[in-house]
């Protein structure tokens, strides 16, 4: 019974969500890879290794559609409580304030790994159609699940430090425009630097790092991604909770 006030704002939370289009972008981001992979797996002619089409995945996945589903999710999350303007009423109930924002963390985090997760079986899902329709291109080699979940496991973890900022911005401002500009410019500058040396600490360009040949910029990218995005998300508790929404 003690622990019910404690969860009761992520509860909330869950249910709202629920009731927003959060589903939709869940499902649409991993939608969208799956029907790249299946389109473009049917134009082939020869069969290709299964690395090759779970990598295409995760990499389209870290480089564009993880940053730009981020943006989108955590400006929906805030604009829930921006749209209605309920951030006075919600600021005025009898618990700590931190508790609010903490259960928005929570369900953007909980949301993006159940897209990271769903981008995985889409994928294999869309090669397996592929097949069906074509079978002189069932892949070669082996489906190596462990290794493509713990891929995508670390991207997830090297974007923590992206999400932090972008739902630090959604919540810090009512208008939806300075989040919008925030994860647009970033996914723009990671685009176009992709190449760059100095990209491995950028927060948009960690993710993508998971896939680097080099072992340094995968720990480097993972460790600053994963530390620095706990620190972020401290750090906006605590400014959060103090501030007024402009």
């Amino acid at each position: 019974m003690t622990a019910s006030p404690l969860f009761a704002p992520l509860f909330v939370e869950a249910r709202k969500l629920n009731r927003s289009l959060a589903a939709v972008l869940a499902a649409a981001a991993p939608s969208l890879i799956a029907i790249f992979i299946f389109f473009n797996m049917l134009r082939g002619k020869a069969a290709a290794p299964w690395d090759m089409w779970m990598g295409s995945a995760s990499g389209i996945w870290a480089f564009f559609m993880l940053p730009m589903s981020v943006t989108a999710l955590t400006a929906l999350v805030a604009h829930m409580e921006h749209g209605p303007k309920s951030w006075d009423h919600l600021r005025a109930l009898p618990l700590p304030r931190w508790r609010l924002y903490a259960a928005k963390m929570a369900c953007v985090l909980a949301v993006v790994a159940v897209m990271s997760a769903a981008v995985l079986a889409m994928s294999w899902g869309a090669v397996a159609l592929a097949t069906a329709v074509k079978p002189q291109l069932q892949p070669t080699g082996t489906f190596e699940l462990a290794t493509y979940a713990a891929t995508l496991g670390k991207m997830y973890l090297a974007a923590l430090l992206m999400i932090s900022i972008q739902l630090w911005v959604a919540l810090r401002y009512a208008s939806f425009v300075p989040a919008l500009a925030v994860g647009i410019g970033g996914t723009f500058f990671s685009v176009v630097a992709t190449s760059a040396k100095q990209g491995v600490f950028f927060p948009w360009q960690m993710p993508v790092n998971m896939l680097a040949a080099e072992a340094w910029r995968v720990q480097t990218a993972l460790g600053l991604g994963l530390g620095l995005g706990v620190v972020a998300l401290a750090a906006a508790l605590i400014h959060l909770s103090r501030r007024e929404v402009l």
